[in-house]
């Protein structure tokens, strides 16, 4: 609040003189103690939110880098294809079959489409992870709060029984399909999930099923 100051007049006719406003500072003060602990509240329990993609190793010409060997029995590959629909297929395709390509198991996003087909895939992670968080609530293993996620981390680096699934995506699929299909792999605790291009003939496997048109053959020069 300001404050204006004025000297009473004499008796005589010389006018009071006028001092420089004065501006009481006290509830200002106040105001931003509150600011700074409301500001302190609220950023402390806001964290960013980090979704972790794995992506492919970028190969250069200069260096020449061998595929890694993926064993069949444990491969998934899953399409996400056009109007929210997921294609999939175990195994790998080899050159030999490309005139007799094998046909794509169509599913959704709802708990009883690709959730249960990565649960059943996954089983035995996921019962060692939800055993893990069982013992950690009851108690019986004593390890920080903030340390349960690496423990978790490390129980999927050894796993050597889950599926490793091999995320691709046709060309009609759409950017909220990444992020459903990321949101399944870590409720299902997926160790592995790398994003992976689509294959010309994965392409012709979509279309097939979905009952798309194929696409035009690029001209030969």
């Amino acid at each position: 609040m300001a404050e204006i100051i004025q000297e009473e007049k004499g008796k005589g006719k010389h006018k009071g003189k006028k001092h420089p406003p004065h501006i009481d500072m006290t509830p200002m003060v106040d105001l931003m103690c509150l600011l700074i602990t409301f500001f302190m509240l609220t950023t402390a329990f806001s964290k960013s939110k980090v979704m972790e993609i794995n992506l492919p190793e970028r190969i250069t010409k200069d260096k020449p880098v061998d595929p890694p060997r993926i064993q069949k029995s444990r491969t998934l590959n899953i399409i996400l294809g056009p109007n929210d629909k997921i294609y999939w297929y175990p195994g790998g395709v080899s050159p030999e079959d490309y005139n007799n390509l094998p046909p794509v198991t169509e599913v959704d996003y709802s708990p009883k489409g690709i959730r249960q087909l990565l649960l059943e895939r996954n089983k035995t992670l996921a019962k060692r992870i939800a055993d893990f968080k069982q013992q950690v609530l009851e108690g019986k293993i004593k390890i920080p709060q903030d340390s349960v996620l690496k423990a978790i981390a490390q129980l999927k680096k050894v796993d050597d029984t889950g599926p490793i699934v091999l995320i691709k995506a046709y060309k009609k699929a759409n950017y909220g399909n990444f992020v459903d299909i990321l949101d399944e792999m870590n409720i299902c605790g997926i160790a592995r999930c790398p994003f992976v291009p689509i294959a010309w003939y994965e392409e012709k496997m979509v279309e097939t099923a979905a009952g798309i048109a194929p696409s035009a053959a690029p001209a030969k020069n």
